[in-house]
């Protein structure tokens, strides 16, 4: 009976303060900010290598941003068109001269599509994870749900800015090769062989449409969901519960097809050339393990400010063990990834791991170690011992490493590409994410404080106030 008596405290409300939303908007300010005096160092000459990475030639890049954006974009069409087919297996070795056409333009463009993948990620992964609980009737993960179920707010946000910057003209073709002028047409000096053969599935009306898709059905299953598990809390009809888990059902199903589809339009098509069976699986590992991260940071958060005390350290622990697993799963996948290149005897796709290695300088070397540190390394020592996912200091600083980690696998995965030899770590890579973590971190709080902070009515949710294993 003591534990029955604990059912009325599921009835609290956040409130997101004003002085919070100060904050970050003030963050949001500052990130702009950073980006400003980066862009205008970088351009003035007046810093060279910055951070990791870095332009090693600071009058190079002054000099190259000098020609602007439109000769930068004809200049990369025909410099890389120019190797023809040899260009998947040559294209490692000319590397800087493929770069020379990048200017600092690109550099901001390549964090802004960066940042909007992976925070679109970071949000979507939202609706999957309420959505395969929901499909398995999952009950230890309900007195925290509202969590989740706020993360896919602000994927509208991402969607938004990836469709501008793809339809835009010059931003689209500094992002994807595959867009430029006369690529597919065998008439045209600018003519890619390899790049035509994709061209039944990279042309531009199936690519927007595709695009379209991606967004437009992932939020509307998303608020089908969400507006039913608040009429559940409403009325506490469990028909709501059963109308939730029916659109859950419809978002696994197509969630499973775009989840890869979506890796290969958003991230692989920017190296056209090359492509990998497993970067599907590789993309959406670490989409996923950062949203669960993400998760755990705001959940902890909560409770450290005196919400949520509901949510026991069962399940805290099993949210730790999906984050421990998916970090090994992620680098299970990636593992395979490298290996099968040499494994299967494919030298034409080493050129991927090549330019991230030692292409452009060895700019992106160091971004490629500390991935594989943060990312699989550190949650190995640290998560794997029982008592450390039920230590709220280790899983707070867990998750903040996976997220900076996954942070650094989508720079490794984008910037080489775009960027090319502007690539580096510095004001305006530190600015234009502040940017996202700002608005990300406002939404989520907005929508946390627009609904009881417990699901009250879900019918596993004593089962989950009183978790334990």
């Amino acid at each position: 009976m003591a534990h029955k008596h604990e059912i009325p405290s599921v009835e609290e409300t956040y409130e997101f303060s004003p002085e919070l939303k100060k904050k970050f908007i003030l963050v949001g300010v500052v990130g702009l900010v950073l980006i400003g005096i980066g862009a205008f160092l970088i351009n003035a000459g007046w810093w060279g290598p910055e951070g990791i990475g870095g332009s090693h030639d600071s009058h190079a890049v002054t000099e190259a941003t000098a020609h602007g954006v439109e000769s930068a974009v004809a200049h990369d069409a025909h410099a890389e068109a120019s190797h023809g087919v040899e260009s998947s297996e040559g294209h490692g070795e000319h590397g800087e001269e493929h770069g020379s056409g990048a200017t600092l333009i690109y550099r901001i463009i390549a964090n802004i599509w960066m940042n909007s993948v992976y925070f679109l990620g970071i949000s979507v992964i939202g609706v999957f994870f309420i959505s395969y609980n929901y499909v398995a009737k999952a009950g230890w993960y309900a007195s925290f749900k509202r969590v989740p179920e706020a993360f896919p707010a602000f994927m509208i946000i991402p969607a938004a800015i990836i469709m501008i910057l793809f339809l835009v003209p010059s931003t689209r073709h500094m992002i994807m090769h595959w867009t430029h002028e006369g690529i597919m047409d065998p008439a045209s000096h600018h003519y890619d062989k390899i790049i035509a053969s994709k061209e039944w599935w990279l042309n531009m009306p199936f690519y927007i449409v595709r695009l379209v898709a991606y967004f437009v059905v992932w939020y509307i299953l998303y608020k089908q969901i969400r507006k039913y598990s608040l009429l559940e809390d409403a009325h506490g009809d469990l028909e709501y519960y059963t109308k939730s888990r029916t659109y859950a059902k419809f978002f696994l199903i197509f969630f499973a097809v775009t989840s890869s589809t979506v890796a290969w339009d958003l991230s692989m098509a920017i190296d056209t050339h090359w492509f990998s069976t497993m970067f599907g699986w590789y993309h959406l590992a670490s989409w996923h393990v950062s949203g669960l991260a993400a998760i755990m940071l705001v959940v902890l958060t909560l409770k450290s400010k005196g919400y949520l005390s509901g949510v026991n350290d069962s399940s805290i622990q099993d949210l730790g063990k999906l984050i421990f697993g998916f970090s090994i799963f992620w680098t299970y996948v990636w593992f395979d990834q490298y290996l099968l290149i040499f494994y299967a005897n494919l030298p034409e796709e080493t050129i991927y791991f090549r330019e991230r290695i030692n292409g452009y300088g060895g700019r992106y070397f160091a971004p490629f170690i500390i991935m594989l540190i943060l990312n699989f390394v550190f949650p190995l020592l640290v998560l794997m011992a029982r008592g450390s996912k039920r230590n709220y200091t280790l899983l707070k600083l867990s998750c903040w490493a996976i997220l900076a980690g996954h942070w650094f696998d989508f720079y490794q995965m984008m910037m080489p590409g775009i960027a090319k030899d502007q690539g580096g770590i510095g004001l305006i890579e530190w600015g234009t994410t502040a940017v996202f973590v700002a608005a990300f971190a406002y939404v989520v709080n907005s929508q946390l404080s627009k609904a009881n902070l417990y699901a009250k009515n879900h019918p596993f949710l004593e089962e989950s106030l009183h978790h334990d294993i």
